[in-house]
């Protein structure tokens, strides 16, 4: 199993430390980015971060060599992820802001293209859990209604309706930013 771009690989199956640690290294960065977009805090990321980072060293038997392992580490802590949104209290958040205008979408996404990634992160972190997760999962991750509906157990229309929520909000955060 010998991968020519990563030849930590065997080390690691192995539990070798300083092997570990090139694995972390080279994905650490990416991985922190994902985290920081599921949390509520940079501290909240920094646990996900480790917690995912504990389930690829404890899963890595069963990485196969298809596919880059860039995108299989991904996998497994986006599923960290997600799995520590389910286990707090009210996760995923359905909450009802009525109030919010719906945005038309095409306004909506030249709003966000404008947004540098690191102000993004910082106004996903102010959402509630659901609308971060759902938009997330939709936007930055390019899941489709139907699968974001079974990951989370919840249906195609809350799904919609959450992204739908999740955009107002943070044009209504960027709107206030930039009035401010």
């Amino acid at each position: 199993m010998e991968h020519p771009s990563h030849p930590f690989l065997p080390g690691c199956l192995k539990g070798d430390p300083q092997a570990q640690r090139q694995l972390y290294e080279a994905f650490k960065a990416p991985m922190f980015r994902l985290c920081l977009r599921y949390a509520g805090s940079r501290e909240e990321a920094e646990d996900l971060l480790q917690e995912g980072f504990v389930r690829v060293f404890t899963d890595l038997h069963q990485y196969r060599g298809q596919g880059p392992l860039g995108a299989w580490v991904r996998k497994v802590v986006l599923n960290v992820a997600l799995q520590h949104l389910r286990r707090q209290k009210n996760a995923p958040a359905i909450l009802d802001i009525e109030t919010l205008p719906e945005l038309p979408g095409e306004a909506a996404e030249s709003l966000f293209g404008q947004l540098r990634a690191k102000a993004l992160t910082a106004l996903l972190q102010q959402l509630p859990p659901g609308y971060r997760t759902v938009f997330n999962l939709f936007v930055m991750e390019g899941h489709s209604h139907r699968e974001i509906a079974e990951m989370l157990g919840i249906s195609e229309n809350t799904s919609k309706s959450q992204l739908s929520k999740a955009k107002a909000m943070l044009r209504s955060m960027l709107e206030k930013s930039l009035a401010g």
